[in-house]
Formats: C-alpha cells, sequence, structure tokens
C-alpha cells in the first residue's frame, strides 16, 4: 500500500486512478517522485547529507570500487545509490593523472582479456553501468579497444556511460554502441545529422551547470536540438566537480528549462519517471521515494527549482500528520 492511498492531494504527477484516496484525509498542495541524479562522484563530497534530501537516488559513476558499500550503509534506505566503480581508459588516459582521482579508481584498458576482466569485475561488485573515458587530452582506448569493451559490457548485461571530451569523441561513444553521455557535449558543435543520429541511440546527462560562458553556450545548444530531435536528457549535476551543492541542484534544473525542457518532459528528466511510462505513482514505494510541497505541481524550470528546494519527504507517517 502506497502514500497515495492514505491522503488525497490537488495535484499528482501522473494522475493516479479514478477514486484513489477518494475517502482519504485531504492534504493540500502537490506530490511527485525525488530527484535522481544520473551524475555524482560521492567520494569528493559529505554524501552523508543527501540522506532525507529532495534527492532519493544517485548515479555515482566512478572512483574506487569497493567504496559503494561504505557508501550504502552512510546513506541508508533513504537513498538509492547505483555505482559505476572505476573509470576505464588507456594507460595514463584521463583522469589518472588528476589530482582528485586517488590510486585505484582508473582501470587501465591495453587488451581484449584486460577488458574481460574489467567487465567480469563489474558484475562481482554490483555495478550498474561501465563508466569509459574519452579525453583527446592525453592517451585514449582505440576504436577497436573501444568496441571490445562496449561488447563485452552489453554481453554482461551492464550499459556503458561515456565521458567524451574533444573533438570527435562524443561521436567515437555514440559509434562503439555507448548507452550514455555522462556530460551533454560541451567541447564542439555537433550537426545537426550527428544529433539526429544520437537522438535514437544514446542518452545524455545535463552536467550544464559545472561549465561557464561559452561550454555553457555549446553544451545548451548541443542540448536543445538533441531534445528537439527526440533525444532523452536527464538530470544529473556532476556533483563533486567544484563547488556543486550536495542536493537539489537549482542552477541545473533551470539549466534543463534554458535547454528547452518544461512540463512532463522536465519532471521525467529530473525523476526518471516519464509520463505516460508508468500509470501512476501508486507504482513507487512509499518507503520515502516520493516528496509533497504545499505548492501546486510545477510546469517550469523556475517552478521546478522552487517547488524540489522546498519539498520534503513524504512518507506515511508524515503523510498522517501533515493531514492531521
Amino acid at each position: 500500500m502506497t502514500v497515495l492511498e492514505h491522503v488525497r492531494v490537488d495535484a499528482v504527477w501522473p494522475a493516479p486512478p479514478a477514486g484513489t484516496g477518494e475517502n482519504a484525509p485531504y492534504l493540500g498542495g502537490s506530490v511527485l517522485p525525488g530527484l535522481v541524479d544520473a551524475h555524482v562522484h560521492l567520494g569528493l563530497v559529505d554524501h552523508a547529507r543527501l540522506a532525507g534530501s529532495a534527492v532519493v537516488e544517485v548515479h555515482d559513476l566512478g572512483w574506487l570500487p569497493d567504496a559503494a558499500p561504505a557508501w550504502r550503509a552512510t546513506l541508508g534506505p533513504s537513498v538509492h545509490l547505483e555505482a559505476a566503480g572505476p573509470f576505464h581508459t588507456a594507460p595514463g588516459g584521463y583522469p589518472q593523472t588528476r589530482s582528485w582521482a586517488p590510486p585505484g579508481s582508473v582501470r587501465a584498458i591495453t587488451n581484449a582479456r584486460e577488458a574481460e576482466t574489467a567487465v567480469a569485475a563489474l558484475v562481482t561488485a554490483g555495478a550498474h553501468t561501465l563508466k569509459v573515458t574519452l579525453h583527446t587530452g592525453g592517451p585514449a582506448l582505440s576504436d577497436d579497444l573501444l568496441h571490445t569493451l562496449v561488447r563485452a559490457a552489453h554481453a554482461a548485461g551492464l550499459t556503458v556511460s561515456a565521458h567524451a571530451e574533444g573533438e570527435g569523441q562524443a561521436q567515437r561513444a555514440t559509434t562503439a554502441g555507448a548507452d550514455v553521455l555522462v556530460h551533454a557535449p560541451w567541447s564542439e558543435r555537433l550537426d545537426d545529422a550527428t544529433i539526429a543520429a544520437m537522438a535514437g541511440s544514446i542518452t545524455w546527462i545535463s552536467t550544464f551547470a559545472i561549465h561557464e560562458g561559452p561550454a555553457r553556450a555549446l553544451a545548451l545548444d548541443n542540448a536543445r536540438r538533441f531534445t528537439a530531435a527526440g533525444g532523452r536528457l536527464r538530470y544529473g549535476t556532476d556533483m563533486g566537480n567544484g563547488p556543486t551543492p550536495v542536493g537539489v541542484n537549482e542552477a541545473e534544473i533551470l539549466a534543463l528549462g534554458a535547454a528547452g525542457l518544461e512540463g512532463d518532459a522536465l519532471l521525467g528528466a529530473l525523476t526518471g519517471v516519464h509520463h505516460p511510462d508508468i500509470a501512476d505513482l501508486t507504482d513507487i514505494p512509499a518507503t520515502g521515494r516520493l516528496l509533497h510541497n504545499t505548492r501546486p505541481l510545477p510546469r517550469t524550470a523556475q517552478d521546478c527549482a522552487v517547488w524540489f528546494s522546498t519539498a520534503q519527504r513524504l512518507t506515511v507517517a508524515a503523510a498522517e500528520v501533515l493531514s492531521r
């Protein structure tokens, strides 16, 4: 039984079935699923601050391979964690030489056998995706080895998430069969034909707010054309990359609006719940993954930034208190 069977609200997205909660106590405002941040680095932030926030799920995209159990113990049941484990790249490739990347957080791949071994290690660790880095600023995987790594990951049931930085790298990731670009491309303007091809084959994670000036403008321009072509964009902040907030990132939500998202498309990017992919919110567990706000249902990026920043977790206990 879910929270929505205990209380009634003014607005729920997507709408609950007719008759749901007709005799339940009345709770004003609106209810939405919590935020899903599809790109974080928990090793670089005080991740304990996420517990109880409006962020109900995070995807760590690159850190020590054995870090996830301790993170889950800290976060508890209030924040679901998916962890990718280490970055995969060529020897000396990004981010192996970066001061923020601790030893063991980058796994170098030099041949097909190492690719298979790396994938097996991810499966054993319960990783949700394989993170690969393609960076023109240093050594990078060859096309053949990149394709081998992607095929091995897919054969094992993993997705592939690519950091693609520099001219041609986003196209390389897409051609190799990667499932996700972990940043909306910001280091080159993609032509319309490339954008159209990507829209049907790969998801982009936003991370607009980590950029400034021309880089942000490039990312937003690419993303506007990508979403207009039918591409799916997900909310992700690259939490830990610079002074990013731990929790709701209002600047990132506003940037999704600047990229052209509003209404259902915006809410889907923020929550991972896409209307009409599910019939109603009763499909979402009531264990703290729903948020309540006395404000009406938001439809613009400005309204979403305020709504999620001021929302509270809606649990059965909270609903009972609020509805008295």
